[in-house]
């Protein structure tokens, strides 16, 4: 993962965060102030109410803000009991974060295949990794693209299984107008720079209708504390931060519209590539589209082309599944994860670079494709 604008005069960077913060230079800066001025810098004021204000734009109940992401996976998965011996059925075709999280538990991942549409989980294919020591179902929103939850949930219902959603990529996306996050027992979110929400640092969030589970999460986070400041439970150091929260408030407030960004220049790229060699992600109005994967034979060498002859940039999201990672091997066959690992190739779509520029990146891409038959 790099945050940083990729190679210096490229002409269309994959992805450039500084941006964003450069538009709310002002609103950011008077946030930090009142940070410094407050002399409150961990579990204070800002971080109650990024936590409030988060769970509300969701629709949720509970928001408990903590270090990062993948901190955000495995104590959701602890606060739900998730215990070592469990199996946790999840996808290989997303960051390496995702089995971490799981193992930090002392749980086992257990890799099933992804839809060739969605490129989520793919509910056909979930019941029959379900086995004894099945615990939970770890789904994920691959690139903003929501997944099928509802066929997710009467599964896990059927067996008895804990749902937890990895929102990492999906930040105010929706199903049939409810926030991804709200459908599973917990979610976890992460506030990674070149997140839809992203701050100036590592962050993450678990998000819960449970009440006790939030409860424990919040012990959790914190050394196990509980409000007489007794260690009372498994804990960890994982807060979010005052400066962190403070930020992240600023800029929850322009994530619809950044959204809606996002949409139109999916629409967009998916108009101008019709007819063209390769494969685009769904039409999904749900979506919100933190990446722009599309799906080409020739991935490595049009990438190549792109960035030498045109100047774009472009991602990989993920060149290896987690399952072909050395520390993660299975004996598992997932044909449709490994071809997307195969063909994946993510053009720019942050708002602040793509826009204006789509024609451009899809006149260059058809080039690419074509030199490099």
């Amino acid at each position: 993962m790099d945050d940083r604008t990729h190679g210096q005069g490229v002409a269309i960077p994959r992805a450039d965060p500084a941006r964003r913060f450069a538009m709310r230079r002002r609103e950011i800066d008077r946030a930090i102030a009142r940070v410094i001025a407050s002399g409150r810098f961990i579990l204070g004021d800002e971080v109650a109410a990024f936590e409030t204000e988060f769970a509300r734009y969701l629709g949720a109940r509970h928001a408990v803000g903590v270090g990062s992401g993948t901190q955000a996976l495995s104590l959701a998965l602890t606060a739900l009991g998730i215990k070592p011996g469990d199996e946790v059925v999840t996808v290989a075709m997303t960051f390496v974060a995702t089995a971490i999280a799981i193992e930090e538990v002392g749980a086992k991942p257990v890799f099933v295949d992804v839809d060739p549409h969605t490129r989520c989980l793919d509910p056909a294919m979930l019941e029959a990794a379900i086995g004894p020591a099945t615990a939970a179902i770890l789904s994920v929103h691959l690139h903003g693209i929501p997944a099928a939850m509802g066929a997710i949930n009467a599964i896990a219902q059927r067996h008895g299984l804990a749902v937890v959603e990895d929102c990492a990529h999906a930040h105010g996306a929706t199903i049939e107008g409810r926030r991804a996050g709200t459908f599973g027992h917990a979610a976890a979110f992460s506030f990674y720079p070149t997140k839809g929400l992203g701050g100036l640092g590592d962050g993450g969030a678990v998000v819960t209708n449970d009440a006790a589970v939030a409860a424990r999460l919040r012990r959790l986070r914190n050394y196990g504390f509980d409000a007489a400041d007794r260690s009372v439970d498994d804990g960890a150091n994982s807060r979010l931060d005052e400066l962190h929260a403070a930020v992240l408030r600023v800029l929850l407030g322009d994530l619809d519209a950044q959204n809606a960004q996002r949409r139109a220049l999916a629409h967009d790229y998916r108009a101008r590539l019709a007819g063209a060699a390769a494969g685009l992600p769904p039409a999904d109005d749900g979506a919100v589209y933190h990446q722009y994967a599309v799906t080409l034979d020739a991935r490595d060498a049009v990438r190549q082309r792109l960035l030498c002859r045109h100047g774009i940039d472009t991602g990989i999201h993920y060149p290896l599944a987690v399952h072909q990672h050395p520390r993660f091997a299975r004996p598992v066959s997932l044909p449709v994860t490994e071809r997307l690992a195969r063909e994946f190739l993510s053009l720019p779509i942050q708002p602040e670079v793509a826009t204006g520029q789509t024609a451009r990146i899809a006149d260059a891409l058809r080039e690419s494709i074509d030199a490099c038959r």
